[in-house]
């Protein structure tokens, strides 16, 4: 059977772009480029105490048989989620089974039709999917801007029966920086709309226990939801939404990702609550990283590239360098050089902010970060 010539003229066209996507494999190059933070994807101590746990339960059930609200929704599910609410100081908690699915089930099911969701022009992804399936109007504004947020709001706030949803990241997935919190949680009370966070690249990153960075700020009772993925600081799979009791039974009802699809199995939500047990203890991984999130700050204002990066106090840290050809090939060249560096294109980014995205990790050694750097200031200067 003939592929589709629209959809060969669209591959063509991101050939011609030098923007076609590709799957990899592991490179087995040190690692700047996972989003596994502080190691937990690849903790030997987690893998073995989930299977104790699991044992001890005498659960050996490899999947959940249905959605949660048939046969899916097994004890571990009540279990988890309370410990969760607990952590994150937080009334309720509901699981999904991806960042994606909770994005999308919430946007698409609690703004309503003559509501408005004022989004940050940077947001994730899932987030934009999820308000496209709303029926709520939905404006931008400028990129961590409160004068621009403010000015949407006042353009809003008058409409009859109409509610106003504001979101935002705690930490942006492309670019590692951080929004004004304190200053949105402020306009957001002062106008009555509802705060949500993505809290995705927070978790274990931030706060005391690595709770994010809104509990470090602690403003949770103010933010209506907070929308947190575990295959980020977590190491595993998997996404909870924070909120009140009310939000949860409405997610219950109306979030379609979560009611239309079977649940996360027994061994998904026991690697979920682990996994937090191991973020709650174990002290020493988050200041590792934080420490090499400080070192990396320090060596790339000696090296004279502080100018080139995205200012950011996160694991996360990009350098902007415009063009596709440009960006993967200073890539492939880090590659080359044994550093596991990726180059985010257009359209994934837009037009002109091509970048390096290094995310780092409490295994990352000074020496490695050093020698990054080091390899990156000779090919830019």
């Amino acid at each position: 059977m003939n592929f589709p010539d629209k959809l060969t003229e669209k591959l063509n066209k991101r050939t011609q772009n030098n923007a076609l996507r590709q799957l990899g494999n592991n490179s087995g190059h040190t690692d700047f480029s996972s989003n596994d933070y502080l190691g937990f994807a690849q903790s030997k101590i987690i893998f073995d105490e989930v299977h104790t746990f699991l044992n001890s339960r005498n659960m050996h059930q490899n999947g959940a048989t249905g959605s949660r609200l048939l046969t899916g929704n097994h004890s571990l599910y009540n279990e988890t989620e309370s410990h969760i609410a607990a952590f994150h100081d937080a009334e309720c908690a509901l699981l999904f089974n991806s960042g994606y699915d909770a994005n999308v089930g919430f946007f698409s099911a609690v703004p309503l039709k003559g509501d408005y969701i004022l989004y940050d022009e940077l947001i994730h992804a899932s987030i934009r999917d999820g308000i496209l399936l709303s029926n709520a109007t939905a404006y931008k504004f400028k990129h961590n801007e409160v004068e621009d947020l403010e000015r949407l709001i006042q353009k809003v706030k008058f409409k009859t029966n109409s509610e106003i949803y504001v979101v935002t990241e705690s930490v942006f997935s492309m670019d590692g920086d951080t929004p004004p919190i304190l200053e949105l949680t402020k306009i957001c009370k002062q106008n009555n709309a509802y705060f949500i966070v993505d809290e995705a690249h927070a978790l274990g990153v931030f706060g005391n226990q690595g709770s994010g960075l809104i509990q470090l700020l602690d403003v949770q009772k103010d933010v209506f939801a907070r929308i947190i993925t575990f295959g980020k600081g977590l190491g595993c799979h998997g996404a909870v939404i924070l909120g009140s009791a009310e939000l949860k039974s409405y997610l219950v009802n109306f979030a379609r990702s979560l009611i239309y699809t079977t649940g996360l199995s027994p061994h998904a939500v026991a690697t979920i609550q682990v996994a937090y047990k191991q973020l709650y203890e174990n002290r020493e991984s988050r200041d590792q990283l934080r420490n090499n999130i400080n070192t990396f700050n320090q060596q790339k204002q000696l090296l004279g590239l502080k100018p080139l990066f995205v200012k950011s106090k996160s694991a996360i840290q990009c350098a902007i360098i415009p063009g596709n050809e440009k960006v993967k090939t200073i890539a492939n060249d880090l590659q080359t050089a044994g550093f596991d560096v990726k180059a985010i294109l257009s359209p994934t980014v837009p037009e002109g902010q091509e970048r390096l995205r290094i995310c780092l990790h409490n295994y990352n050694t000074e020496a490695e970060i050093e020698a990054l750097l080091k390899t990156l200031s000779k090919m830019i200067f």
